[in-house]
């Protein structure tokens, strides 16, 4: 075993990250304690483990588990007899400016191309999913969503 400081060794193995994210996670949700005591609850998606930094895999998942997400993939599957399939991918990863996934739900046709159906952006760390309302060209909360209109 190479020699070195203990304290350089312990310094190199230890990530910080989850803990930082749980100290903002922390930060962010004690400020807006009285706002939320006072105010309905809106339709907030909360991630499983708040101390984990929100990966790919979670940010798909959550945005595919939404019911009008299911609700319409069914309904195209049923429509197109099971010759075109809906999936969801990343368009594009949080930075430090943007900290959101954008993930679009898509359908995927059989001569292998694909049209986009919905936008979502799922904040990072905290798993807030907002849609994209196409007319205002901004991202609303779930509850107000309402794609197809029913």
């Amino acid at each position: 075993m190479p020699k070195g400081n203990l304290s350089e060794k312990v310094n190199e193995k230890v990530n910080y990250q989850p803990l930082m994210a749980s100290f903002i996670v922390m930060l962010v949700g004690h400020s807006t304690i009285d706002q939320n005591f006072n105010n309905p609850p809106e339709q907030v998606l909360i991630v499983s483990n708040s101390t984990t930094i929100l990966d790919e895999k979670k940010a798909l998942d959550l945005v595919w588990s939404l019911p009008k997400v299911q609700r319409k993939a069914r309904e195209i599957q049923r429509l197109s007899r099971g010759s075109i399939r809906v999936s969801s991918r990343i368009d594009s990863y949080p930075t430090a400016d943007e900290p959101y996934y954008v993930v679009s739900v898509i359908e995927n046709h059989s001569d292998q191309t694909t049209s986009p159906i919905y936008w979502f952006r799922v904040s990072n760390p905290s798993g807030v999913v907002e849609a994209l309302d196409l007319v205002q060209n901004q991202y609303i909360s779930l509850d107000k969503w309402n794609p197809d209109g029913r």
